[in-house]
């Protein structure tokens, strides 16, 4: 099925999209996380297609060669969020499904708890509501899990995820082809600007999201070394409609590229709810 690759314009920011499916399926907008680009959905949109479904995959700010500010505020949520609906917006799309993983799960729960009537159902890949991530901080070991985001967000963070060839995003699931587009100079800055910007100061404050009124899953893999099983299940305390909990044994975090079909048959199968 032909695949529309498009330079959409969002203010001042051109952002890389692709848009595939049947003409008239159902849209799903499908948000990526960290460090890997759009590309982390090439298995599932497939599946999606097949399911009668119309998807729009975009590089976000940091990742678009043309959506790349300067500045760590340039990368703050609430900027995140509206660059999701002004994608929607330009390209005339009033409401779709809401799929996001890891950070884009993050910007998902946003989306959907700030703009309900844009989206008809969301679909989260890892990340809880941002809430339950508070509670499983205090609750469980997700203190440790986290740990990592203290070296994402130094200065130095650049040169020492991409010393000897990216050895330390390789170890933990990302590809040599996914690491291709972060070696190129400048291309790491952004996307750890969305640590930077957003897991510093007042987290609480910066994170805060509202309860999600909208049909959710919440997708998680028990192979998970970043995000535990609490924040994940805790979700459903903060979704107020038809709330479902899929946990995928021996799945790791990263669920679009290890567990594709998986995720394609609960974003179908949550389409079908309204």
């Amino acid at each position: 099925m032909d695949t529309q690759q498009r330079a959409v314009q969002v203010g001042e920011h051109t952002f890389d999209t692709r848009i595939s499916g049947p003409e008239d399926g159902k849209w799903v907008l499908l948000l990526h996380g960290f460090p890997v680009n759009g590309s982390c959905y090439d298995t599932v949109v497939p599946r999606l297609h097949e399911s009668g479904l119309r998807t729009i995959v975009f590089d976000q700010r940091g990742y678009s060669p043309g959506a790349r500010p300067d500045g760590v505020d340039a990368y703050r949520l609430e900027l995140l969020v509206d660059d999701a609906i002004g994608l929607l917006d330009a390209l005339g799309v009033q409401y779709s499904m809401l799929v996001g993983h890891d950070w884009g799960g993050i910007v998902a729960w946003h989306l959907a708890g700030k703009h309900p009537d844009r989206f008809t159902g969301l679909v989260a890949a890892s990340t809880g509501h941002p809430s339950a991530m508070r509670d499983a901080l205090e609750s469980s070991d997700q203190r440790e899990r986290s740990l990592y985001i203290k070296d994402f967000v130094a200065d130095d963070a650049e040169e020492k995820l991409l010393a000897d060839d990216g050895a330390v995003l390789r170890a933990a699931g990302v590809t040599a082809e996914e690491l291709l587009p972060l070696t190129e100079p400048g291309a790491l800055t952004g996307p750890l600007n969305w640590y930077r910007a957003n897991f510093t100061g007042d987290i609480a404050t910066k994170l805060a999201c509202p309860p999600v009124e909208i049909p959710t899953t919440m997708v998680w893999g028990d192979a998970d070394d970043s995000l535990g099983r609490e924040q994940a299940q805790l979700s459903g305390r903060y979704a107020y409609s038809d709330f479902r909990f899929c946990e995928l044994p021996g799945v790791d975090h990263w669920i679009p590229q290890h567990a594709g079909a998986a995720l394609a048959s609960e974003i179908a199968l949550r389409s079908t709810v309204f």
